[in-house]
């Protein structure tokens, strides 16, 4: 039998109330919550407002990789092992953001196992990576301004493009072959991205299943 829903464990009031390794920030519009190669100790929760995370080259050209708002969190790669921020997040609005130590996310990751929101914590601590290379590959490809394939010219590494996400090229490797294998990208010489990346990543779930 199943707890009364009053008993019932309420994840997001335990992230958004002020407690032990969490605090209650509040940001302005075009205020930057933290700026790529700071030190990453910290996951945030949007509890009011929208922020961007920009992620800025070696040339210095500025690309923007996710748009995120209420209930959404971000700064997630302190998980992962990353020592430093390898985007700036910026407020979009006037925002109010929960600042959750590593320890305290873990904790609060342990006590939503059964709760309504496990699978977009889920989401968010372990699906991200994959979700930012669906959102740089369509932002390198001007996606939508022409034809249902955008090539990528030049052509960009995979030791560059996991250096933009966070993450290691052997990782961008499986997502490649696996956006390749669902019909989700073309790539030979160059990366081709097809409408239907578009589609997966807009439906905000978990990027598709690979076909047997």
């Amino acid at each position: 039998m199943g707890k009364p829903a009053n008993d019932q464990f309420d994840a997001k009031l335990f992230i958004a109330k002020v407690g032990a390794g969490k605090t209650i920030l509040e940001f302005h519009k075009n205020q930057h919550v933290f700026e790529q190669g700071d030190v990453a100790d910290t996951v945030f929760y949007v509890q009011k407002g929208k922020v961007k995370l920009t992620v800025l080259s070696e040339q210095g050209k500025e690309a923007v990789v996710a748009i995120l708002g209420r209930g959404q969190f971000f700064g997630e790669g302190c998980m992962n092992g990353h020592k430093l921020r390898i985007s700036t997040t910026t407020a979009m609005e006037d925002s109010v953001i929960t600042s959750i130590t590593k320890d305290a996310m873990f904790m609060a990751y342990l006590l939503t196992r059964n709760s309504r929101i496990e699978e977009d914590l889920i989401d968010q601590l372990f699906n991200s990576s994959e979700r930012r290379l669906a959102r740089i590959l369509l932002l390198l490809a001007n996606f939508g301004k022409a034809g249902s394939q955008q090539p990528i010219r030049p052509n960009i590494s995979q030791e560059t493009l996991a250096e933009m996400i966070g993450t290691t090229r052997s990782r961008v490797s499986h997502f490649m072959n696996k956006f390749r294998k669902l019909g989700l990208i073309d790539y030979n010489e160059h990366i081709e991205v097809h409408n239907s990346l578009l589609s997966t990543v807009l439906r905000e779930k978990p990027l598709l299943k690979e076909r047997d």
